[in-house]
């Protein structure tokens, strides 16, 4: 994985409870497809996932150790064919990495709890903060409140 940037997490601290598991026990708890996007930073094809077009109230989770992530109150429609949310519930909930594959320069985003893969950020997102989290529905759980 390439070196941490955290772009998100500025003042260095974080309330978040690190979950630590070993490859098997992932491999264990998760479905292939799951593990595959959460652990070795797969992607879901295009309009596929689960929660593409839900409009269900709630929080989504971390699918690995059910971290709170998202609101759906931040959730929105970007076209794209994956979740999308201009920000999440908390700065420190979230890790940003460079990632180089794919031939592009991108910013990977990971669960700082259990450093599962769940997408990418892009700075085309709508007001307030301008970013567009794309994220894998299988990288989540949605808490229906």
């Amino acid at each position: 994985m390439n070196e941490e940037t955290n772009s998100l997490n500025t003042d260095g601290a974080s309330s978040v409870q690190r979950v630590e598991k070993t490859e098997v026990e992932w491999q264990t708890e998760l479905s292939p497809e799951d593990f595959h996007i959460t652990r070795q930073a797969g992607t879901e094809p295009a309009f596929s996932g689960v929660y593409c077009d839900t409009k269900t109230p709630g929080k989504y989770n971390c699918k690995c150790c059910n971290a709170p992530l998202f609101d759906s109150e931040t959730k929105y429609d970007s076209r794209s064919g994956w979740p999308s949310f201009y920000a999440p519930i908390d700065e420190t909930v979230v890790n940003t990495h460079e990632d180089m594959s794919l031939g592009m320069r991108r910013i990977e985003v990971t669960c700082s709890a259990c450093d599962a893969h769940l997408g990418h950020v892009f700075p085309d997102g709508p007001q307030p903060t301008g970013l567009r989290f794309c994220m894998n529905s299988a990288s989540l759980s949605l808490e229906e409140s």
